[in-house]
């Protein structure tokens, strides 16, 4: 229950974020797209972007959240009790292990808020995101329907035969026939969802890492 606050929390106060991120990058006050102030900032934003535009990058916080707590008071009470070896007082102790924990907790959360900003302050480039995003999506699960057909063969052929004694499955084509032939063309799709539901968001995860890398290193190599 104690997630709930804290997620109400975040979408409550995610757009004022977004806001201190945009003022936080601005270059000069001459630029033409720069923010005058506070309402100038929720007009323009709400004008150019929609509603959508004041929770770019909100997923980060909320998948922070849990590891964030965890980290904070679980580091908290082990640096207490390494604390507990050296002479301190009670309310020093507290002090220590508090700043200590507070270090790990920023430590760990930092890549978040990194990925946040970088949503936040990308105005347009987020429907670059997304259209590439879309595009591994779609490249995993083609990749995947095409690929079916083998995987079944490979775990035929690796799996139990149904006669123990005899092989039955000896190489892929063969394989893949004697299936068709005797279970039908549905058999050469079993498990597809599953490998849909692996293959697709991973092949879109791929293509972003490959994306943004290859860019970064042209920037600066």
């Amino acid at each position: 229950m104690s997630k709930v606050p804290s997620l109400v929390e975040i979408c409550l106060m995610h757009p004022l974020d977004v806001v201190k991120t945009r003022f936080q990058i601005q270059r000069c006050a001459t630029d033409p797209n720069s923010y005058k102030s506070l309402g100038d900032s929720f007009r323009m934003i709400f004008h150019t972007e929609g509603l959508f535009g004041f929770y770019k990058g909100i997923l980060p916080p909320i998948l922070a959240e849990t590891p964030k707590r965890a980290v904070k008071f679980f580091t908290f009470e082990q640096y207490k009790k390494l604390l507990g070896y050296v002479s301190l007082s009670p309310a020093l102790t507290f002090a220590v292990a508090g700043l200590g924990s507070g270090l790990t907790e920023a430590i760990v959360v930092n890549p978040f808020e990194v990925v946040k900003v970088g949503l936040q302050a990308n105005r347009n480039k987020f429907t670059e995101f997304l259209r590439k995003f879309g595009i591994g999506l779609l490249s995993g699960t083609i990749a995947s329907v095409i690929n079916i057909p083998f995987d079944v063969a490979k775990s035929r052929i690796q799996g139990p035969q149904p006669v123990p004694g005899e092989i039955k499955y000896r190489t892929c084509f063969k394989t893949m026939a004697t299936v068709y032939q005797e279970e039908g063309i549905l058999a050469l799709y079993k498990g597809l969802l599953p490998k849909i539901m692996r293959l697709g968001p991973g092949g879109a995860v791929m293509l972003l890492v490959y994306e943004y890398t290859y860019s970064w290193l042209q920037e600066n190599w």
